[in-house]
């Protein structure tokens, strides 16, 4: 982890990983919004946002906000070359059609089969599924961000979620600040491993069952 940086950029550092040229992706609030500035130079993507941007660019400097431009959670955001509005009743055609190459959501739970728990906590206030319903079921590719366990120290990637759920079978790669894992048809397997962790340690905390391949790549 470089000097100043919080498990949540390197959560988000290691998403922008999977963004490639050309692609069309749409990032949800909370730790997505962070993937959009680490985009390595020279990869050319086409942010999305439900609220009618198709083109959005990295976070502005402080001071330098537009208060008319904010991407789908509210959060400023500035505008790449060539971009475009919509209403929102398009950004979401656009959505629903399949035009979405990646989405990168947060996530309360994952289950081991790729099913999504990311709306509601029950018994507090929710502004609602938003969009993630349609992008988890509609975009070609789905990365669930998050912390591997929540604040009781509980496991978030477990064998059937407990939450309700956003959609079923949806994500691919989970990515926490311990691991990179992949849902396959085989099972959840264990990918990579984030410096200073374990394959162990990462065993410890996950209460799915991990597919442990002969060799996990590690992330210093």
């Amino acid at each position: 982890m470089g000097v100043g940086e919080t498990s949540r950029d390197r959560i988000a550092r290691r998403a922008a990983r999977e963004i490639k040229d050309g692609m069309v992706v749409n990032l949800g609030i909370g730790i997505p919004t962070r993937v959009a500035d680490f985009i390595p130079e020279g990869t050319h993507v086409v942010f999305h946002a439900e609220n009618g941007i198709l083109g959005a660019g990295p976070s502005p400097a402080a001071g330098e906000e537009d208060g008319f431009l904010c991407n789908a959670g509210g959060y400023p955001v500035t505008l790449a070359i060539g971009a475009s509005y919509c209403d929102s009743a398009i950004a979401f055609a656009m959505i629903r059609r399949g035009a979405i190459d990646m989405t990168v959501l947060g996530a309360l739970e994952v289950s081991e089969q790729g099913d999504l728990a990311n709306w509601i906590v029950p018994g507090k206030r929710t502004a609602g599924i938003g969009g993630a319903m349609e992008l988890a079921q509609k975009a070609k590719r789905v990365v669930a961000v998050m912390n591997h366990v929540n604040r009781d120290g509980k496991s978030k990637i477990r064998k059937q979620c407990e939450l309700p759920l956003t959609a079923q079978r949806c994500v691919d790669l989970i990515i926490t600040e311990m691991a990179v894992m992949e849902v396959t048809d085989e099972g959840l397997v264990l990918r990579e491993v984030m410096s200073p962790y374990t394959v162990e340690d990462v065993i410890g905390c996950t209460e799915a069952k991990l597919v442990i391949p002969r060799h996990v790549d590690r992330i210093t």
